[in-house]
């Protein structure tokens, strides 16, 4: 089964692909909202989709701050989104929404703004991860705890952290040795 998302409202429509030849063209009709749209079956050659993408990063992906893995659940596809220095403010994708660092889910317990990692550098130039809950309906997990309102929690590499019903692991970039425990 495969989902094609509509252009207008973003909701998906799920479809059987092995019914269907490459090259074929298929007219669906959102339920949500009315908006007809066209697909091609086939691969594209512009650009891969975005499941493929998150799966395996491209070898040009900026990692050297590190990354977020997107435990795959019973909503979507396990995802891997890199990290940048600054605030990277994690949230579920929707068409429109500003965030830096989005991932995709219909998880309807991950707010739009959930939460967010900020990677700055320790007193030793390596990096530090800082996770605080963005005020989220569900909260953001550590260690099965609850983050308090404006708790910032120093994170490491492998950390574990859940936001809904989504789980989350922070990847170092490969090489940097983490001092935040020795600060």
């Amino acid at each position: 089964m495969k989902r094609v998302r509509c252009p207008k409202c973003d909701n998906y429509i799920t479809f059987d692909e092995t019914k269907y030849t490459a090259g074929q063209s298929l007219v669906f009709k959102c339920d949500q909202c009315g908006k007809e749209f066209s697909i091609r079956i086939g691969v594209s050659k512009l650009r891969n989709t975005q499941k493929e993408e998150n799966n395996a990063p491209a070898a040009d992906a900026d990692l050297r701050y590190g990354s977020i893995v997107i435990i795959e659940n019973v909503f979507h596809y396990k995802q891997v989104l890199p990290l940048h220095m600054g605030d990277n403010v994690i949230g579920r994708y929707q068409k429109g929404n500003p965030i830096n660092t989005p991932f995709e889910t219909v998880d309807p317990s991950v707010d739009l703004n959930h939460c967010t990692i900020t990677v700055g550098r320790d007193k030793r130039g390596g990096l530090r991860y800082t996770l605080s809950d963005n005020n989220s309906n569900t909260g953001t997990f550590v260690d099965n705890a609850e983050l308090a309102p404006k708790e910032r929690r120093i994170i490491d590499d492998g950390t574990l952290f859940t936001i809904g019903a989504t789980s989350i692991i922070l990847r170092g970039p490969d090489g940097e040795e983490d001092h935040s425990q020795q600060d």
